[in-house]
C-alpha cells in the first residue's frame, strides 16, 4: 500500500506555546506529525441533484498522493431517487425523478507538488423503479414522506412555475454526456494541495442538466492523519458560473462550499468513511425553499483498500435538511487505480 509522504516541517515554537491559541497549536502538530499507512483519503463528491449540477461545479476533491510520472483513475457509479415538492399561491416547483450518473476521472502527477486531471460523465434522468421500494424502505424505518405519497409510481416531473418567469418544465433524458471537467492540481504542503478546474459546457442532454456555460471553480483540501487508522480531510471551495438561460435573474453566480469528514481503517484493509458536505444556495428570491436554501449532505460508505493501492468503495448520500436541494436517497459504488 502507497503511504503519503511527508516533511518534518514545525509550525510551533515552543517559547510562544503559551502566547498561541490551542486549536493552531494542535493543527500545527497535526502538520508536522510523520506521514501513516492510510493511503488514499475519502472518495470525490459532488452533488446529483440537477438544481445543484446545471449551477455550480464545486464538490469535495480529496488529497491525491503523489505518484510522480503515472496515471491514476477514480470510476464510479451512482444512482439516485430525488422528490422535492413547494407549492404556493404564486410559486410552484416540484423534482420527481430518478438520477444515473457514471464517471470516469484520471489524474497524472508532473511531479510531487502538481497534478492535471480531467473527469468525464455519462448521465440519466427517468421515472424510474423505486417509488414502490422507498415508500416500504420509509415505513420501515417509520419516515413519512408525504410529497412521494402525492405523486403517481415511477412518473417523471421536474418543473418550475415561479413568480415572474415564464414556466420551465425539463424532460427526462436517457443516457447523454455530461460537461466536462479539466483542472490542475497544487501540493503546496505535503498536507494540502489546491485544485484549479474548469467545467467545460459538453452536456449533449436536455437543457437543465449541464452549465451552459464555462465555469471556474477552485477547490482546496486539508489532510490530517490523526492516527494510523484515522485520517480526517476537510476542503473548503468556492466558484463562479455565469448565469444563463430563462432563469437568469434568479441564478447566484458566486457559490462557496465546504466539508468535513473521516476514514476509520478499523479491520485489515476495510475502513467505514462520513463525509458532511454543505453548499451555498443555487438561487435567489424564487419563493421555493428547495431552490433558494444551503445543501447539506452526508456521504458515507465502506471501504476495501487493496496492496497496490487499489480501492473498491460502496456508499451512500442522504440529504439531512429538506429545505435545500434534496435528493431522497443516493447509491455509490466506485474504485480507485
Amino acid at each position: 500500500m502507497e503511504r503519503r509522504y511527508g516533511a518534518a516541517l514545525s509550525f510551533v515554537n515552543p517559547g510562544l506555546s503559551c502566547g498561541v491559541p490551542p486549536l493552531v497549536v494542535v493543527l500545527a502538530l497535526l502538520l508536522s506529525a510523520p506521514a501513516v499507512v492510510l493511503a488514499q483519503g475519502l472518495p470525490a463528491y459532488r452533488p446529483i441533484n440537477p438544481v445543484a449540477t446545471s449551477r455550480s461545479g464545486l464538490g469535495f476533491e480529496p488529497f491525491r498522493v503523489p505518484v510522480p510520472g503515472r496515471w491514476r483513475a477514480d470510476v464510479g457509479m451512482e444512482y439516485a431517487s430525488t422528490i422535492e415538492f413547494n407549492e404556493s399561491s404564486d410559486v410552484s416547483y416540484l423534482l420527481d425523478s430518478e438520477l444515473f450518473r457514471a464517471r470516469a476521472k484520471v489524474y497524472h502527477d508532473l511531479s510531487r507538488r502538481t497534478f492535471l486531471l480531467a473527469e468525464a460523465e455519462l448521465l440519466g434522468a427517468y421515472g424510474g423503479v423505486l417509488d414502490g421500494f422507498l415508500e416500504w424502505y420509509h415505513g420501515l424505518l417509520g419516515i413519512e414522506i408525504p410529497e412521494r405519497e402525492r405523486r403517481p409510481k415511477n412518473h417523471f416531473l421536474y418543473a418550475a412555475d415561479l413568480a415572474g418567469e415564464s414556466p420551465v418544465q425539463r424532460r427526462p433524458g436517457d443516457l447523454f454526456f455530461g460537461d466536462l471537467r479539466l483542472g490542475a492540481g497544487f501540493r503546496l504542503h505535503p498536507r494540502f494541495q489546491t485544485v484549479l478546474a474548469l467545467t467545460l459546457p459538453t452536456n449533449t442532454g436536455p437543457p437543465g442538466y449541464g452549465r451552459e456555460v464555462v465555469s471556474a471553480n477552485l477547490l482546496n483540501t486539508l489532510s490530517l492523519p490523526l492516527t494510523s487508522r484515522l485520517l480526517l480531510e476537510a476542503g473548503l471551495s468556492g466558484g463562479y458560473t455565469p448565469g444563463t438561460g430563462s432563469l437568469r435573474a434568479l441564478q447566484r453566480e458566486l457559490f462557496a462550499s465546504a466539508s468535513t469528514g473521516l476514514r476509520w481503517r478499523f479491520w485489515g484493509r476495510q475502513s467505514l468513511f462520513g463525509n458532511l458536505f454543505v453548499h451555498s444556495p443555487y438561487y435567489h428570491d424564487t419563493g421555493a425553499t428547495a431552490l433558494d436554501q444551503r445543501d447539506l449532505s452526508l456521504d458515507f460508505g465502506w471501504i476495501l483498500a487493496g496492496e497496490d493501492g487499489r480501492e473498491l468503495r460502496i456508499g451512500m448520500t442522504e440529504d439531512l435538511e429538506p429545505k435545500g436541494p434534496a435528493v431522497d436517497l443516493t447509491v455509490r459504488i466506485g474504485t480507485w487505480f
